[in-house]
């Protein structure tokens, strides 16, 4: 019987088990298997987030992530090449951050809920987005004024997440910041080159401005989270961002040559769960292959 070769002592060293999400197997095994022990223990490291902490997460994700479907559906009908890329891009940065934030939220509420469940396995009355990113595209004027309207929001929502007592949310923001930047320029140069063009531009992104202002009351109305989350450094309450909003936004419609819109009593619920007739066509084709497939895996 052939005898076992013998490790030498200076091999036998890497043997020594370290603190890793695999046990019972040595580590020069390639495919170590999941301790479920291991994996228990992880998961029970940090106590799961509150309600009010995980829908403030998802609020910002189902809003990037709406509207990055909605610009998806461009893709193929922009009205020059450039521009089909530059709307492309954007709703690959809105997924990316939506993804980014589902991750995190997944990992701080403990349920086993990955990006592909909070996207593709909830029913509408579960998502809180804001109404105005639901909203189908219409023309371009007005897809254009949407990205404006909303990304000037989120400019300033991610600058002030910065300093958020979320140490993960805070470098999420710090990423996304970055891209929101360049899609408030790219949205801007359009608002006003289409606002103060030709006649026909004009008519268009005024029409615009007066179907899409009334959503904008949604972007600073009162959560019930708010207090809660404000107060615990999560992030700030939305109706602080009005301010800075407003700054960026009027001066530069006053400069597209666009005249804004009485305010109205109307506010969309959109946070609370209370959507449009849009937003179920929205989801019945954005989950479809789950719907069809449930629990797939590729």
């Amino acid at each position: 019987m052939t005898s076992l070769p013998v490790i030498p002592t200076s091999s036998r060293k890497c043997l020594i088990r370290r603190p890793t999400r695999s046990t019972g197997i040595r580590r020069f095994i390639r495919c170590p298997t999941k301790s479920t022990t291991c994996d228990a223990a992880v998961n029970t490291l940090t106590a799961p987030v509150s309600a009010a902490h995980l829908n403030y997460l998802l609020r910002i994700a189902d809003s990037s992530l709406i509207l990055g479907h909605r610009l998806s559906e461009w893709c193929g009908h922009g009205p020059v090449i450039e521009e089909d890329i530059a709307l492309t891009n954007v709703a690959l940065d809105l997924i990316g951050q939506a993804r980014a934030l589902y991750t995190h939220a997944g990992e701080s509420e403990g349920r086993d809920r990955d990006e592909d469940v909070f996207a593709f396995n909830r029913p509408q009355e579960e998502f809180c987005n804001v109404s105005m990113v639901e909203l189908p595209n219409g023309d371009y004027a007005c897809t254009i004024l949407r990205n404006f309207l909303f990304t000037a929001f989120q400019r300033e929502l991610w600058v002030a997440l910065h300093s958020s007592s979320d140490a993960a949310l805070a470098q999420i923001a710090a990423r996304s910041v970055k891209e929101t930047r360049y899609h408030v320029q790219h949205a801007s140069d359009w608002t006003v080159r289409m606002g103060d063009g030709t006649d026909e531009s004009h008519a268009r992104m005024q029409r615009a401005l007066d179907y899409l202002w009334p959503y904008t009351a949604e972007f600073f109305s009162a959560s019930l989270d708010d207090g809660e989350t404000a107060k615990s450094g999560i992030g700030p309450v939305w109706s602080a961002l009005e301010a800075a909003w407003r700054n960026a936004v009027l001066p530069l419609l006053d400069v597209a040559t666009l005249q804004i819109p009485q305010r109205t009593a109307f506010v969309s619920r959109g946070k609370e769960g209370m959507h449009g007739e849009h937003m179920q066509t929205l989801l019945s084709e954005m989950q479809f292959l789950q719907r069809a497939h449930p629990n797939c895996k590729w």
